[in-house]
């Protein structure tokens, strides 16, 4: 790109994304927003399933379970479509699988059978998790890998916004929806009368995930008819997008050796388990405080993530000045302590701590991901897969939080978040230490 005025010619490092994808990387922006949609609709279905179909805590914390624990299947085959085909084409099959799986949900909602609604769950689950497989990495890809984590960041910075939509969504169209009887009024109804009103709210449940499966198709056509340049000075994006098939015991092998890597799974893991736990019992958190009904205790969730979307920006203006693993140590010890005040301090003041526990969290994910990708070459592909995977901390933890739920409390529950948090601030402060050797 030359300056007109000085006909300078402006060097690759410069740049932040190359000029021929910048199509592409605004059309992917949609897709983070809409996988954040889909995950923060589904939060607040723990607490509904427990209510429409009288559960305990921990079984409908399995809502989680089929979401992340497709993430963990899903992740692996993502890589190897990628590495057969091309980024492109790992994109279009999530999409595609996302699309079936919200649609699976009107079939569910005529059963009114909890185990439909997980199968659907983890399809649309399955989808998303090939998509930010084959996302995450595309983005990097699409400029000079000295930018790759802020520009991971800022793709990433969109997805609150989709967050923040699937949160409004469910407290507008699903929570309200829920018939206001308790599990022991629900046990004294007749049959047809509990069918019915399971019906209403099961109805509620799946409107707005088949709504958002016709945005996904109109997503999935507009990157179909998207023509990605076939032969451009981006040498880094034609790699990425056309990597030959490799030895996978090959490069499992040479990941693992990476310890840069290997502990950046690990932190992802325990990192996406912080955040799952911190924003599915947010609800359950706010009523046992102050007694308030779903719908208005959802307000808070939508303040944490209103709060996560405005960070995930001020976060990637900020990396411009500081090292991405000082600012993840500096706030996954923040909260850890926010945490840990919260399960000791119900009230106001302990609710407020778990909402400020989201603008800890904004940079955390794609901070992780890009410290540990880099460097990688044409590992990239299997790395990506390997921190998908690591969603799996999604689907394990918030049955662990839920069965101190059922037995302790909402609130000295969230001590399990706050341990999550301090693994993070380990691989944090491994980082910094690495770099300083």
């Amino acid at each position: 790109m030359k300056n007109q005025n000085t006909g300078y010619q402006k060097s690759p490092s410069s740049l932040f994304v190359y000029p021929h994808m910048r199509l592409a990387f605004i059309l992917l922006i949609t897709c983070f927003a809409a996988w954040g949609v889909a995950a923060n609709m589904t939060d607040p279905l723990v607490k509904v399933f427990s209510k429409i179909f009288t559960m305990s805590t921990f079984e409908s914390a399995l809502v989680q379970f089929a979401y992340y624990g497709a993430y963990f299947c899903l992740a692996l085959p993502a890589a190897f479509i990628n590495a057969r085909y091309s980024y492109k084409a790992g994109v279009l099959t999530g999409l595609g699988l996302a699309i079936l799986g919200a649609f699976a949900f009107y079939p569910a909602s005529v059963s009114m059978t909890y185990g439909f609604f997980l199968l659907a769950l983890f399809i649309l689950a399955a989808g998303l998790s090939i998509l930010e497989t084959s996302a995450n990495p595309f983005v990097m890809a699409m400029g000079p890998e000295g930018s790759a984590t802020r520009r991971l960041n800022l793709a990433q910075a969109f997805n609150p916004v989709g967050t923040n939509i699937g949160v409004f969504l469910a407290a507008t169209l699903i929570l309200p929806n829920l018939n206001p009887a308790t599990a022991e009024q629900r046990a004294n109804m007749t049959p047809e009368l509990l069918r019915s009103i399971q019906s209403t709210e099961l109805n509620a449940v799946m409107m707005p995930y088949v709504g958002m499966a016709f945005v996904l198709v109109v997503i999935w056509l507009l990157i179909f008819l998207m023509r990605l340049p076939k032969s451009t000075s981006e040498v880094a994006v034609a790699k990425a997008d056309h990597t030959p098939m490799v030895d996978f015991s090959a490069t499992l092998g040479r990941l693992l050796k990476r310890r840069q890597y290997r502990w950046g799974v690990v932190a992802q893991f325990f990192n996406v388990a912080a955040q799952t736990c911190t924003w599915t019992f947010t609800i359950q958190y706010v009523q046992k405080s102050l007694g308030m009904s779903e719908v208005s205790a959802s307000d808070y969730l939508q303040y944490s993530l209103i709060l996560f979307l405005v960070s995930r920006f001020v976060m990637t203006w900020l990396m411009g000045f500081f090292r991405p693993a000082v600012l993840l140590a500096i706030l996954a010890l923040s909260g850890s302590l926010l945490c840990l005040y919260a399960a000791f301090s119900p009230g106001i003041t302990g609710i407020w701590a778990i909402v400020a526990v989201s603008a800890c969290l904004s940079l955390m994910f794609p901070t992780i991901y890009g410290i540990a990708l880099n460097g990688l070459g044409n590992d990239t592909k299997f790395g990506s897969a390997g921190l998908v995977m690591a969603i799996l901390g999604g689907a394990i933890m918030p049955l662990v939080q839920g069965a101190v739920i059922d037995t302790y409390g909402a609130v000295i529950s969230y001590v399990v978040p706050a341990v999550c948090f301090l693994v993070v601030a380990s691989y944090g402060l491994f980082t910094i230490k690495r770099a300083q050797d």
